[in-house]
């Protein structure tokens, strides 16, 4: 099972993925936890520069590009070694973080991006994606929380700093998105308490299960 978490700043995807990764563990399941950018040392050093709120003068294709060249080193040394190894994959981000925020709020042609897509993923896809919902005035204000929570300066990551027009439309492409793809799209309402959350995820990925998805 391949299972994608989607969402914009501070919609509370990162903490449910942990939550799902140890019910996993509780349940004697099989499981990883990866990420996008980052999931691999390669991918860290790329995500390193991709985040870096100094790093202003990048421009939308280098980003497109610096993106794809993450996906293909972590698919074919992380996330295709594990599916073979029979074990669930929880990715926090995947191909649709890029279509959201390089295709919609970049403006970057979404056909390329679609190429990119299918030349870096050799083939798989994931078999759910949870898209963690919230408005953007809620999901920043999140993330400004969290940010003046680490000890010591801290500064916000690249994508936190734009403008409010460039979250709302990462929210509208997710949306977008998820409609027009009902069967690997769960929308689930990112506003309520921690524990409902990770409760509906559950609980739909149990229907899955049952019905013979694995």
């Amino acid at each position: 099972m391949f299972i994608s978490f989607e969402g914009i700043e501070g919609c509370g995807k990162t903490t449910q993925v942990k939550r799902l990764f140890a019910r996993l563990q509780q349940d004697g399941i099989s499981a990883i936890i990866t990420m996008e950018p980052g999931g691999t040392r390669v991918g860290q050093h790329l995500r390193s520069i991709l985040l870096n709120s100094e790093n202003v003068d990048i421009t939308p294709l280098a980003e497109l590009l610096l993106y794809s060249a993450d996906r293909a080193q972590h698919v074919e040394t992380i996330i295709l070694p594990a599916l073979n190894q029979k074990k669930w994959v929880i990715c926090d981000r995947f191909i649709d973080a890029m279509m959201a925020y390089q295709g919609f709020a970049r403006g970057q042609d979404k056909e390329f991006i679609k190429t990119l897509n299918d030349k870096t993923c050799f083939g798989i896809r994931p078999d759910i994606t949870f898209l963690i919902d919230c408005p953007v005035e809620i999901g920043l204000k999140r993330a400004n929380a969290r940010d003046e929570c680490h000890d010591g300066p801290y500064q916000q990551d690249r994508f936190e700093k734009e403008r409010m027009e460039f979250h709302q439309a990462v929210r509208n492409g997710y949306l977008f998105l998820a409609s027009n793809d009902p069967q690997r799209f769960k929308v689930i309402d990112g506003t309520p308490e921690e524990d409902n959350i990770e409760e509906m995820i559950f609980e739909h990925l149990g229907s899955i299960t049952r019905s013979g998805r694995t």
